[in-house]
């Protein structure tokens, strides 16, 4: 899953493809780099974002929403907790909606999901954007994760949503300190204990920083280094920036040896 920010303010790309045509030009790449997916967000849900209107959003992903399912030939995930914006991208040829909310921030979202049946990405979180970084504690961690997956699971099959078309997020960064980061990854395979495919989007964030000992350093690299973690765990759905160098990385990494459930990238 390749990464669209049509923000101004994420922290990885600092608004680099706000502007619509180079979002647009952003994905085309992303697609030709092999990304199966474009995940096509209009609000930064870094630490202490600040929130936009419906209004804005709309401004900002339906016109790359609407170029992006003519011109590439990949599947294109709508990243939103917003069900207006949701519903106006899947007319525009969305096929998924990714919340980081657990289709849970909006009252209207489950409806969206149930009535377009669109393919649906639940993360979990604890807390929103604005405080979830203040002090994320857990009894827990893992139990408690994969406890509210299942249940987000099980609510949306039981609203009506084909199980076939939902995924599970962890939520890496959401809610959790560092250490809490890295024990959730090491951990994810767990998680196949859901019998959903599993999304993780670990691309570029602050973890990586500390693990390095420097906050400014480049996260290409470290990004990659995860990426095949998580294929070693069976991970299906990577979520990234970085398409080309990640692709790559994953066909040597399955080509030598590398175990996982990626198949396609064995031929």
């Amino acid at each position: 899953m390749g990464i669209v920010n049509v923000t101004p303010d994420s922290f990885s790309d600092g608004g680099k493809f706000f502007d619509h045509a180079a979002a647009v030009e952003q994905g085309l790449q992303l697609a030709a780099h092999g990304a199966d997916i474009l995940d096509i967000g209009g609000e930064s849900t870094r630490p202490y974002a600040t929130p936009v209107s419906v209004d804005d959003e709309l401004r900002r992903v339906i016109p790359v929403v609407q170029a992006l399912c003519e011109q590439a030939q990949v599947a294109v995930s709508i990243d939103t907790s917003k069900a207006r914006v949701a519903r106006e991208a899947l007319a525009a040829g969305a096929e998924i909606i990714n919340d980081v909310t657990g289709l849970q921030g909006d009252g209207t979202m489950l409806q969206v999901a149930v009535e377009t049946q669109a393919g649906v990405c639940a993360m979990h979180m604890q807390g929103t954007p604005q405080v979830m970084q203040d002090n994320p504690t857990y009894a827990d961690l893992l139990t408690e994760i994969e406890d509210y997956l299942r249940a987000r699971r099980d609510a949306l099959v039981a609203a009506g949503i084909d199980l076939q078309r939902i995924c599970l997020d962890p939520g890496v960064g959401f809610g959790k300190t560092h250490e809490h980061n890295l024990t959730l990854l090491a951990n994810c395979e767990r998680f196949h204990r859901l019998e959903r495919p599993i999304l993780i989007g670990h691309s570029r964030k602050g973890f990586m920083g500390k693990v390095l000992g420097d906050k400014t350093a480049d996260r290409t690299a470290a990004s990659i280094g995860v990426a095949l973690a998580l294929a070693n765990q069976g991970v299906q759905v990577l979520r990234v920036h970085d398409v080309a160098p990640v692709r790559e990385a994953l066909l040597l990494y399955f080509a030598s040896g590398g175990r996982g459930l990626h198949e396609r990238f064995r031929d």
